[in-house]
């Protein structure tokens, strides 16, 4: 069918689950639409949550190897995932894992090197998703609202909730969009101190208790008092939000606690612009109970969570989209969301 594509997409989100890969077919009939054929999660071996942990204090010459090596590895977990495909793959879009994200410094990084994956499957590649914007003075992210106004436009707010909480929405024809605040990277850095890979159902934060002086600090961090376009990276997380919980000495259910309660608090503010909306909510945090039910008592809109393909894949069935607009050479990054000069093309095509 013309205007029908197979695309494959792949992303690492910054709370390490995984590596996503899911099977998207695009059409163009006006509107795009799109089918879900299938997904599949990779879960990080120690080896590779470490490499991936350590990656932004190794040397040049280990950096560069390492870009490569994971882009290798992307490949082959490309190879694993369409074995039993039946459909020809039209292209394959890589968001990478982001080891730096600093654009205020004009620096991103994604390591998955695109002409590994291209040499290791034999495909068109498209990767590199920020480069550009961030290059033309962007925050290079949030990249997903591009996504969202065209396949899920029926929403008035996309919110996403996995390492970060970022949300999208139109105004006035125009789409905006910001990340909100740290949930998985910090939920799962307290519940990784207790052994445990993450806080199911967010059992150990519901046993908890709320520290008011740790809740306030929190709510106080300049970054939300920042008016978007902004963004925030695992950097800014180490520097600012860590510390700012390590000062007080608590137990790890209470700053679980805490952190749920904040987590909800921003997200309440953040969802001001439009009233008695709908809110399509996905990522991992769509499982924490407990942090669900924080937002939905403190939240004046309906909340809808999708099925388990979109909660899980969304913003890898995105990242397949913007290497779709790349090829097309379409624009796939919104300057009213990244601050950048200008709407623009991004990625790298990369063909064997």
């Amino acid at each position: 069918m013309e205007n029908s594509y197979n695309v494959i997409g792949v992303m690492s989100g910054s709370s390490l689950d995984g590596l996503d890969i899911c099977h998207v077919n695009f059409v163009k009939n006006g509107d795009w639409e799109f089918n879900f054929i299938k997904g599949d999660t990779y879960p990080y071996s120690s080896y590779w949550k470490k490499k991936l942990i350590d990656a932004p204090n190794i040397t040049t010459i280990e950096f560069l190897q390492l870009h490569k090596e994971y882009g290798t590895f992307i490949g082959e977990r490309i190879l694993d995932f369409t074995n039993d495909c039946t459909e020809e793959t039209d292209l394959i879009s890589s968001h990478g894992h982001t080891i730096f994200h600093q654009p205020d410094k004009g620096l991103t990084f994604q390591i998955g090197d695109g002409y590994s994956i291209a040499a290791k499957t034999n495909k068109t590649v498209v990767s590199d998703l920020r480069s550009m914007d961030v290059a033309l003075g962007g925050q290079g992210a949030p990249m997903v609202p591009v996504g969202d106004m065209f396949l899920f436009g029926k929403y008035d707010y996309c919110l996403n909730l996995g390492g970060f909480a970022n949300i999208s929405y139109d105004m006035n024809g125009t789409r905006y969009a910001f990340d909100i605040c740290p949930v998985n990277i910090v939920i799962n850095h307290y519940a990784n101190e207790m052994k445990m890979e993450y806080d199911t159902d967010g059992k150990i934060a519901q046993s908890g208790r709320i520290s008011t002086p740790l809740l306030k600090e929190l709510n106080s961090l300049r970054y939300y008092k920042t008016l978007s376009p902004k963004s925030l990276g695992r950097e800014w997380v180490s520097a600012k939000f860590i510390p700012i919980v390590e000062k007080y000495k608590l137990d790890l259910k209470d700053k679980l606690r805490t952190i749920c309660e904040h987590i909800a608090i921003q997200i309440t503010l953040s969802t001001t612009f439009k009233k008695d909306s709908n809110i399509l909510l996905t990522g991992g945090g769509a499982y924490n109970r407990f942090l669900i039910k924080l937002i939905r008592k403190r939240i004046n809109h309906t909340i809808i969570i999708p099925d388990e393909n979109i909660i899980d894949f969304k913003e890898a069935i995105i990242f397949a989209f913007l290497g779709l607009l790349r090829i097309r050479d379409e624009n796939n990054s919104l300057a009213s969301v990244t601050g950048a000069k200008k709407d623009s093309i991004c990625g790298i095509t990369h063909k064997t």
